[in-house]
C-alpha cells in the first residue's frame, strides 16, 4: 500500500538535507583545508568547531569513556554520542584521521537531528499544509542555523526540544514529557519548556495534562542521569560545577559590562554575578508569567517558550553563537512573518563572523599578516546588535500577545495549534488589573448569597465560564428578561464557535484586576 506524507515532509526533508550541505561546506577550510592545525587560522576562516578538538581533550582519542574514563562539562546524552561517534570510528589507526572521521560521523548525525528537528516544527506550527511548508523552510533554511549548525552538539537538543513541541501539539503528554526530559539531559533549556507548560495550562486547567508531561520528563531524565551519576559521579558532576564557576563569557552582556567595568554590573566576582544574572531572570520570569496569566486572551505556546528563552538568553553568563539554534525554532513558530525574522538573522550573521574576528584580534600573532581581525569597539558593537534585535523581536511578540488581532496565526481562525490540549480550550485562571474588578467580585459573592440563584441577574464584570468580562446585559421589552449585549454576547460561551469570534469580541476589552479561578460551584453563581 502505497504511504502518503504531508507535503511539509517533503520540503522539510529536502531543505534540510541542503541546509546540511551548506554547514558542511562552511567547514571545509578546517575540515579539508588543514586550518584546524592553526590556532587563528580556524577563525580567520570562520570554520571552528568544538567537535574536533574535544575528541583529544576529552580523552576520547585514547579510548576513554566519558564520565568515567575523563570527566566531561557536557550533559549525559552529549557524552553519549560522543562516545557513539568514537566507538563508529575506534578502528582508524591514525589518531589525526581518526579526529577527522570522528568529526564527520558527529556531523552526519547532527544532520538527522536537523532533519527531525525540522520536521517536528513543521509539524507543531499550523493544521495548514501551506504554513507548515512555511515553518519547516524558516527553521532548515535559518542562516544562523547553518553558520553554527556544526559548532558543537546542539542540534541534539534541539531535534529532542522540537520533538517534545510535536508530541504536545498531537497530545501525546508522555511522549512530550518524555521527549523533554531527554532534551534537558543533554542541553538545560529544554527547561523552560515545561515552565512555559506550566502557564499555559495553569491558565486553561490543564494541569493533570502538564503534571503527566512533568512526570514522564522526570523519569527519562533520572533513566539517562542515574547510572551515570550513581557509577562515576564525579564526571558526572563536572557540567554542573563547570556551568556554576563559568564568568562572564563570550556573546553575553556581562561580558560586555566586565570589560567596560560598568559598575555593579561589571564586576568579576563570579558569585556575585550568578546571584545579579539569577535575580534579572527570576524577575523577567514573573514579568512573563504575569503576562501569560493577564493577556486578553491565553498566550500560545510558542510564544511563552520564545519569549522565556529569549530572556534566558539575553540574561545569561553566555552567549555562544550556536546557541541561535535554540531559538530558531521558538522563533518561527511564535510570530511567522519573514522580515522580522530575517532581521534578526543578519545580526545573528554579523555576530557569528565578528566573534571570530574578534579571537582573531586577541590571538593573533606580531608576525600574522592578512586580516588584523575585529577591533573590541566593533565586536561590541555586533554584539549589542544582537542583543537588541533579539530584545525587538521578543517585544513584537509581546504586542501580539497584548492585542491577539495582531497574530499572524490567531487570525487565520487557528488558536493555539502547537498548544495541544489547550489548544481552543477556555480560560479558567486569569489574572486581571482594573481598579475596582476585586470589590465587584466580592460583591457579586455577597449578592449571590443573598438572593435566590434563580432571581439573581447577571451585571458587566467577569464571566466564571471563561474567566473574560461577562457580557454586559440590556433589558428585553419584548420578553421581560435580562438578554446579554450582542457586542460581548460570545464572551460569557463556554466555548465560542470559533477562535475568529473571540478574538473580535475580546478586541476591544481591557484586561481588569482580580484573580479568577473557575470552578464548579463559580458557574452556578451570577457573573459578576
Amino acid at each position: 500500500m502505497r504511504v502518503r506524507y504531508p507535503a511539509f515532509v517533503g520540503a522539510g526533508v529536502a531543505a534540510s538535507a541542503v541546509a546540511a550541505l551548506l554547514g558542511y561546506a562552511q567547514k571545509l577550510p578546517c575540515s579539508s583545508g588543514g586550518a584546524w592545525n592553526s590556532f587563528t587560522g580556524q577563525f580567520r576562516h570562520a570554520c571552528y568547531t568544538d567537535i574536533y578538538p574535544l575528541y583529544y581533550n576529552e580523552g576520547l582519542s585514547s579510548g576513554q569513556v566519558p564520565y568515567s574514563g575523563h570527566p566531561v562539562e557536557y550533559p549525559v546524552l552529549i557524552g553519549a554520542m560522543m562516545q557513539l561517534a568514537a566507538w563508529m570510528v575506534h578502528s582508524v589507526t591514525d589518531p589525526f584521521a581518526r579526529g577527522k572521521d570522528f568529526y564527520y560521523v558527529t556531523i552526519a548525525l547532527l544532520a538527522l537531528c536537523l532533519v527531525a528537528g525540522v520536521l517536528a516544527t513543521g509539524y507543531a506550527a499550523s493544521r495548514e499544509v501551506d504554513r507548515q511548508v512555511k515553518a519547516a523552510l524558516m527553521v532548515a533554511l535559518s542562516p544562523g542555523l547553518i553558520l553554527a549548525a556544526y559548532i558543537n552538539w546542539d542540534l541534539l537538543a534541539m531535534a529532542l526540544t522540537a520533538g517534545g513541541i510535536a508530541a504536545w501539539a498531537g497530545r501525546r503528554e508522555l511522549l512530550a514529557g518524555a521527549l523533554l526530559g531527554l532534551g534537558v539531559a543533554t542541553k538545560f533549556y529544554p527547561l523552560l519548556v515545561f515552565a512555559a507548560l506550566l502557564l499555559v495550562c495553569l491558565r486553561a486547567g490543564r494541569m493533570r495534562e502538564f503534571c503527566r508531561a512533568l512526570a514522564a520528563g522526570v523519569v527519562a531524565w533520572l533513566a539517562v542521569n542515574l547510572p551515570i551519576a550513581l557509577t562515576a559521579t564525579a564526571g558526572w558532576g563536572r557540567f554542573y560545577a563547570f556551568s556554576r564557576s563559568r564568568g562572564a563569557d563570550w556573546g553575553s552582556v556581562w561580558y560586555l559590562f566586565e570589560h567596560f567595568n560598568v559598575p555593579l554590573l561589571g564586576n568579576d566576582s563570579i558569585g556575585q554575578l550568578n546571584l545579579v544574572s539569577s535575580a534579572c531572570f527570576a524577575i523577567a520570569f514573573i514579568a512573563i508569567a504575569v503576562l501569560a496569566l493577564a493577556a486578553p486572551r491565553r498566550p500560545r505556546l510558542p510564544q511563552l517558550c520564545f519569549l522565556l528563552l529569549a530572556t534566558f538568553l539575553m540574561l545569561n553568563k553566555v552567549w555562544s553563537p550556536q546557541y541561535v539554534i535554540w531559538l530558531v525554532p521558538f522563533a518561527v513558530l511564535a510570530r511567522p512573518r519573514l522580515w522580522p525574522y530575517l532581521l534578526w538573522q543578519l545580526t545573528e550573521v554579523a555576530y557569528f563572523y565578528g566573534i571570530w574576528g574578534y579571537f582573531v584580534y586577541l590571538y593573533r600573532s606580531p608576525t600574522d599578516g592578512g586580516f588584523g581581525g575585529v577591533s573590541p569597539g566593533w565586536y561590541f558593537a555586533i554584539l549589542l546588535a544582537r542583543f537588541l534585535a533579539v530584545g525587538l523581536l521578543a517585544a513584537v511578540v509581546v504586542i501580539d500577545v497584548l492585542h491577539p488581532e495582531r497574530d499572524v496565526v490567531r487570525v487565520s481562525g487557528q488558536d493555539d495549534p502547537a498548544g495541544g490540549f489547550v489548544d481552543g480550550a477556555p480560560d479558567r485562571l486569569v489574572l486581571n488589573w482594573e481598579r475596582g474588578a476585586r470589590r465587584a467580585a466580592q460583591a457579586s459573592v455577597s449578592l449571590s448569597r443573598s438572593q435566590p440563584m434563580s432571581a439573581a441577574s447577571p451585571a458587566s464584570g467577569v464571566s466564571h465560564s471563561t474567566g473574560a468580562p461577562a457580557a454586559r446585559t440590556t433589558s428585553s421589552s419584548t420578553a421581560g428578561s435580562m438578554v446579554p449585549d450582542s457586542k460581548f454576547a460570545c464572551l460569557s460561551a463556554p466555548e465560542p464557535k470559533s477562535s475568529r469570534e473571540l478574538l473580535q469580541c475580546t478586541r476591544s476589552i481591557r484586561p481588569v484586576i482580580a484573580l479568577i479561578r473557575s470552578t464548579a460551584s463559580a458557574r452556578s453563581m451570577p457573573a459578576e
